[in-house]
């Protein structure tokens, strides 16, 4: 007989890599980044501008995230 233990972490394992799988497939933006955040003009830092595409400082970005919950 299989322990639950077992079960439970084999279940918590495979939502785990289904969730991560779901983030990569996601798309992507790609292109240049703004130096400075659309909503506050506040200078975005060049760490983040290297993911590319990025158009908000982080306050903002999940300032907005939240409002499209």
């Amino acid at each position: 007989m299989v322990c639950p233990f077992d079960r439970a972490q084999a279940l918590e394992q495979r939502q785990r890599d289904q969730a991560i799988a779901a983030q990569l497939a996601r798309p992507r933006s790609t292109g240049p980044s703004l130096t400075h955040c659309q909503d506050c003009d506040g200078e975005i830092p060049a760490a983040r501008r290297a993911f590319g595409g990025v158009t908000r400082c982080m306050p903002c970005q999940i300032t907005f995230e939240k409002g499209n919950r």
